[in-house]
């Protein structure tokens, strides 16, 4: 993969509203829960066909080290299979060589398997007339003309890895806008149709493989409502999420479309992360960049916040090692440790910890109360004020790039007050209160 994002996961509107108050929504309901908390682990996208055999036995140490219990990593159709019915020998050798080694360190392989071959595309004729093997053209990122090709070659993969697989991933975020990597019309019924051809084939060459579907971004529930229209339900054991904005926010939203639609699979959050591009860049691949520090800190509140999330059955970060175009790595591009390299570390082993606390502070400023203070990423704050025991304002916001965040209320509001701010995944349970 080259670019991963692309729309930012949409969510509500921030509100404010003058109102009595009403009980928070954490929407800590249940849907197929999973025993012990999710699936821990990192992307690994720079171990595709070419990589050096160095570079393999590198990155399955550097996951070892971490504690990590599987990676995920990009098994390309269109290398495998370039041509019909017969699959490449060094691409298979290099497939074989990755998955055995992280076999031997005892870790799982979620294999995102994605890229049309060209003989299987249905790219418009324009495209398919320079399409070859081996290429990287526009070709691969439409979708197979006949879905059964593609569930034959992933239930190929599933009968020769089996347990050595934590999940087959089918296809890689069909909803993005860029079209990077499922171009064309008709994308829900598109996918549907290869998800419904992929899922019992797997199956049958190897029941115990777990089966991805979704691999969406966005948030809204638009596309996986459209999904769901077109008839995926039955036949995935897990929906795969990708979120790198206010990732809780859009994991508890996604989770609501699942439950309104009598989807009971458990999700996995198979992508999110920041990266580490502050001050040196203020935006990297559309995603705000962050502090070093702060991404240490995300990362580790983000795993305690979903450890005993009955339906998050997987977590893995974006990304094992980054570069200056993609900062997001827990080793730099050159294989140093960043502070997220031991956060991530700690959680592994240890997830059960508590995310960092709210904080609140108030001040007055020329007639007006002031609120400041930090807290926890991965989903709104709600703020709260009471005057003379009665309830007056409420507001929903976003922390900035550094957890932070600096409100000024309604002059209207006057400057006695009692306030307490928390965040909407913690519940009400873990708030911050001051008066002034």
């Amino acid at each position: 993969m080259t670019k991963r994002f692309g729309k930012p996961a949409a969510m509500p509107a921030l509100a404010v509203v003058w109102l009595a108050l009403l009980a928070p929504s954490t929407a800590q309901a249940v849907a197929a829960p999973t025993s012990g908390p999710p699936l821990s682990g990192v992307n690994a996208t720079g171990i595709t066909f070419g990589a050096s055999p160095a570079s393999v036995t590198q990155t399955i140490s550097w996951a070892h080290s971490l504690d990590a219990h599987a990676i995920r990593v990009e098994v390309p159709w269109s290398t495998l299979e370039p041509t019909q019915g017969q699959i490449e020998p060094r691409a298979l050798a290099f497939t074989d060589n990755l998955i055995d080694q992280a076999a031997a360190a005892r870790i799982k392989v979620i294999a995102l398997v994605m890229g049309t071959p060209c003989w299987a595309s249905s790219a418009p004729a324009s495209l398919l007339s320079s399409c070859g093997p081996g290429q990287n053209g526009k070709a691969r990122a439409w979708p197979p003309r006949d879905p059964k090709t593609y569930a034959s070659f992933v239930a190929f993969l599933a009968g020769r890895y089996r347990a050595k697989l934590a999940a087959i991933e089918v296809w890689n975020e069909p909803d993005q806008a860029n079209e990077d990597y499922f171009a064309g019309p008709n994308k829900a019924q598109r996918y549907a149709a290869i998800l419904r051809a992929a899922y019992p084939a797997i199956k049958r060459a190897a029941p115990e493989v777990a089966v991805l579907a979704g691999s969406i971004v966005g948030s809204n529930g638009v596309f996986l409502r459209a999904l769901y229209a077109a008839g995926i339900k039955g036949y995935y054991d897990g929906l795969s999420v990708h979120f790198y904005n206010l990732v809780l926010a859009s994991l508890r939203y996604t989770h609501e479309v699942q439950l309104l639609n009598g989807d009971r699979k458990p999700m996995w959050l198979d992508e999110f992360g920041w990266s580490s591009c502050w001050p040196r860049q203020r935006v990297q691949q559309e995603q705000g960049c962050v502090t070093q520090q702060a991404q240490a800190t995300n990362l580790a509140n983000v795993f305690r916040s979903l450890a005993r999330t009955p339906w998050v059955a997987s977590e893995m970060v974006y990304e094992l090692q980054g570069s200056l175009s993609e900062d997001f790595g827990v080793l730099s591009e050159t294989g140093a440790q960043k502070p997220a390299f031991a956060a991530l570390h700690g959680v592994f082993v240890s997830p059960f910890g508590k995310p960092s606390p709210v904080t609140l502070h108030l001040s007055r400023q020329a007639g007006r109360v002031s609120a400041s203070g930090s807290g926890p990423v991965g989903d709104y704050l709600q703020l709260e004020a009471f005057s003379s025991g009665r309830a007056v304002y409420r507001t929903q916001f976003a922390l900035n790039r550094f957890n932070q965040y600096s409100l000024v209320l309604p002059r209207a509001l006057g400057t006695h007050l009692r306030v307490s701010v928390f965040q909407r995944w913690m519940g009400a349970a873990r708030t911050a209160r001051a008066s002034i």
